[in-house]
């Protein structure tokens, strides 16, 4: 009985194996059909996705030009930084009497410097004080150029 318990056992195995390398080939082929549907649908599709990316370029081109036009309305009001100020009696020797926003102050202060050849020639960033910069710097002979826009700024109201 037990010789033929081992028999049995075996022949059960012998199927099962055969029954596993059967789906496994069956597998293997089936996944070979799909790749070749693969190909196809992908050269089907091609054509597809050009067209649509032509339709969404379009697109983009529209919804540029409207944010656009919603930028340009919403602002209404002048910066802070462009408002006209008044400079003081001693900064109007430099740049003038008359209001001017904060940005032209600064600008015509570093035309007067160019002008005049007052930055360091060692250090571009020191900028010599003249007889009309003086009293502008405090009664400093030297400042640095960003510590300068800070004191211009004490000039203008």
């Amino acid at each position: 009985m037990a010789a033929k318990k081992k028999s049995t056992k075996k022949k059960v195995a012998k199927k099962s194996a055969k029954k596993k390398s059967a789906k496994k080939t069956a597998k293997k082929k089936s996944t070979k059909k799909k790749a070749v549907k693969k190909k196809t649908t992908k050269k089907k599709t091609g054509k597809k996705v050009a067209k649509k990316t032509a339709k969404k370029k379009t697109s983009k081109k529209k919804t540029t030009k409207k944010k656009t036009a919603k930028k340009k309305s919403k602002r209404k009001a002048p910066a802070a930084f462009k408002q006209p100020l008044t400079p003081s009696p001693e900064l109007a020797a430099i740049v003038g009497s008359r209001p001017l926003p904060r940005t032209q102050v600064v600008k015509k202060v570093w035309d007067y410097i160019k002008k005049n050849g007052l930055q360091d020639a060692k250090n571009r960033r020191m900028i010599n004080a003249d007889d009309k910069l003086r009293p502008i710097f405090g009664g400093k002979r030297q400042v640095s150029m960003f510590e300068m826009t800070k004191l211009i700024n004490k000039h203008i109201k």
